[in-house]
């Protein structure tokens, strides 16, 4: 079984990501880590170029600046990076995206033991938002749970965005007829967190990034600040983080926030109160999946496949 990691990325030392602890976070269990990396000047390249990993292979990448609506630029470079990878499995890594090492030797478990289920399409991971900083978390159905990482390779399927990925469903792909022939993947849910720091990151890299972020989207969807949220939707961390992360927190980590007691509750996020509370109630998830969770993987699967 060959793994191929892939990321995109532009300015990531600029905006404050931890790319490279995301990078050193997966680089035990992949063969190989592809990364479009986008022209810049801030010294992201040669960043990762000092890594010296031999796993990691760079693509320079030129994004399109004339694609300014739903953040296609970032499926564009999602698939820039995807078409490039070689294994059996290829898992989407971004940026902002961080590995426990407690969870890769289960991760590697996860993916030998659905190889050969040609059904299962996609591996997916229970997501932990940090918001604010890293002390707590992004728990609404606002904010996405779940979300499909890893496809199998031979897959035919093109990225909308960079949150998900479509599958083609027909065997030939040719004439107007075919503009709605796809469908959300096929998921086996492997139980697995993956740590999202983008909102932990200090005030001064936000800022940055809704300066340049939003020119991306037809919307506003990149804030300038923390504070001017519903409470309700956060909630405390009382976890360990990465060990990958612990210089990263120490120097790009916002040092906590407060709610602005002056905001509005907007529509949308009165919506989602009345959606918390039925959750609560009745069980539900609200939450948006761009898959179908057709498995889960759990201690009695690993067990079975132990047993084989």
């Amino acid at each position: 079984m060959k793994i191929s990691c892939f990321s995109f990325i532009r300015d990531g030392v600029r905006l404050g990501y931890p790319f490279e602890e995301s990078v050193r976070s997966a680089l035990p269990i992949c063969d190989e880590f592809v990364i479009a990396v986008g022209a810049g000047d801030d010294g992201t390249w040669e960043r990762l170029e000092a890594m010296d990993e031999p796993k990691l292979r760079l693509l320079p990448a030129q994004w399109n600046e004339q694609c300014r609506s739903h953040g296609f630029v970032y499926g564009q470079q999602k698939m820039v990076a995807q078409y490039n990878c070689t294994g059996d499995w290829a898992f989407y890594l971004e940026g902002d995206e961080v590995l426990h090492e407690r969870d890769l030797d289960r991760l590697r478990a996860a993916m030998e033991h659905y190889l050969d289920d040609e059904e299962v399409e996609v591996l997916a991971f229970d997501y932990l938002h940090f918001y604010g900083d890293a002390d707590h978390l992004h728990v609404s159905s606002q904010a996405y749970r779940r979300a499909a990482r890893i496809i199998r390779n031979s897959l035919r399927s093109i990225a909308p965005d960079g949150l998900y990925w479509a599958v083609i469903k027909d065997k030939t792909w040719h004439g107007g007829r075919n503009k709605r022939r796809t469908r959300y993947p096929k998921a086996a849910a492997l139980n697995i967190p993956i740590y999202h720091y983008g909102n932990a990151r200090d005030g001064r890299f936000l800022k940055q990034k809704a300066a340049t972020g939003n020119q991306y989207w037809a919307s506003s969807v990149f804030y300038d600040s923390y504070g001017d949220i519903d409470p309700e939707q956060i909630g405390p961390f009382n976890g360990d983080h990465p060990a990958v992360m612990d210089s990263w927190l120490s120097t790009h980590a916002s040092r906590g926030f407060e709610f602005n007691a002056e905001h509005r509750l907007t529509r949308r996020e009165k919506k989602h109160r009345l959606m918390a509370r039925l959750e609560k109630r009745f069980g539900w998830d609200f939450s948006k999946r761009h898959f179908r969770i057709i498995r889960e993987y759990g201690e009695r699967e690993a067990g079975r496949r132990e047993e084989d």
